[in-house]
């Protein structure tokens, strides 16, 4: 910063300049600045819920798209999501204090023999900030793994994440152990990852494939309304 240049102090700013500044700070992965301009909005006797969906769902939007446009990689979302997350740690505990309810519920993970996860703690990240409550199960995670999870947290997404051409087929047994148990159709379903494309989604027997985690966020509230407007209407 050279010595022309002010200094930004965000409780000087009016309201509104200080939810415009907040998505610039998301945007450039300014954590602290975020949590500072959570705490002053709160202040400023704004819910939680306004402040979640205001200021940082909005402006993690605009970082979705600019990454999925190809403006911003991986490097700089990570970031940005990283900052969400700061906002995040303030407002969750006083989501769940005034009852606020998630837009849904998704189990994540990367299948068996997998290890890569900067993709999955992408979606994670995005998902988290377009109000949805995420479980990530973690890496390696085998056809048993993913059930006891769907057991426990009864989701209504379950995410599966891949990297490696060798491990993508595995989407494919954990999809067929879920048929074969009766519960496929319980579950919207839905995968990606660098190597994945829509044919493979579709000869899986996903819900859907995800080319990013901006893109997963943009589909799981669509699936999710659909869903339920399904089995309100039978």
């Amino acid at each position: 910063m050279t010595e022309e240049s002010e200094e930004i102090i965000l409780s000087e700013l009016s309201t509104e300049e200080l939810v415009e500044q907040m998505h610039d700070d998301l945007y450039d992965g300014l954590k602290e600045e975020i949590e500072e301009g959570t705490a002053i909005l709160l202040d400023r006797d704004w819910s939680a819920d306004r402040v979640l969906n205001e200021a940082l769902v909005k402006g993690m939007r605009i970082v979705g798209i600019d990454f999925r446009d190809g403006i911003l990689f991986v490097p700089e979302v990570l970031l940005s999501a990283n900052a969400m997350k700061g906002g995040m740690a303030i407002l969750k505990p006083l989501l769940a204090k005034s009852g606020v309810k998630p837009i849904g519920k998704m189990v994540i993970g990367t299948v068996k023999g997998d290890i890569h996860d900067i993709g999955k703690n992408l979606v994670v990240m995005m998902m988290e900030g377009a109000g949805f409550e995420v479980i990530d199960i973690g890496i390696n995670q085998s056809v048993e793994d993913f059930f006891a999870a769907l057991e426990q947290h009864r989701p209504d997404i379950l995410g599966m994440s891949a990297l490696l051409t060798t491990t993508m087929p595995y989407m494919k047994v954990v999809i067929d152990e879920m048929i074969a148990s009766g519960i496929r159709d319980d579950y919207i379903v839905l995968v990606g990852g660098a190597p994945l494309n829509e044919e493979f989604g579709v000869a899986v027997g996903a819900d859907a494939y995800c080319r990013d985690a901006a893109q997963t966020a943009e589909i799981a509230p669509q699936l999710i309304m659909e869903r339920r407007e399904a089995v309100a209407s039978a």
